[in-house]
């Protein structure tokens, strides 16, 4: 099985989970694959950000969303498709945990895998 986080970046963020509030996000697009098998998910972790150099990310308030699943392999075109829809598809993660992605407050500039 190999999972390869194709894209992720830090940003400023808002939400209060488990008592704690969050003012940060780790935000993922994830390939995963396995057997023959591909599978892409968005995914959203938010975190404390107490201060400039926390980027501890607690994984309690961890979201996501499987985007395609099905044979084949990982591809250039797939990789572009899913990164081009990301924001939509972490919005609505988010939104619907109760939390937001400030995507004009990058906390780190973007990695790409």
């Amino acid at each position: 099985m190999a999972t390869i986080n194709v894209y992720e970046q830090y940003f400023e963020a808002k939400m209060k989970y488990n008592g704690v509030d969050r003012k940060g996000a780790l935000v993922m697009l994830i390939a995963d694959s396995d057997a023959g098998n591909i599978k892409y998910e968005a995914a959203v972790s938010f975190f404390p950000h107490r201060d400039e150099e926390d980027y501890a990310v607690s994984y309690d308030a961890y979201f996501s969303k499987v985007l395609f699943e099905d044979k084949g392999r990982r591809s250039k075109k797939r990789d572009a498709e899913y990164l081009e829809s990301i924001r939509k598809h972490i919005d609505e993660i988010a939104k619907e945990a109760g939390g937001e992605v400030l995507w004009d407050k990058p906390l780190r500039e973007a990695r790409y895998e």
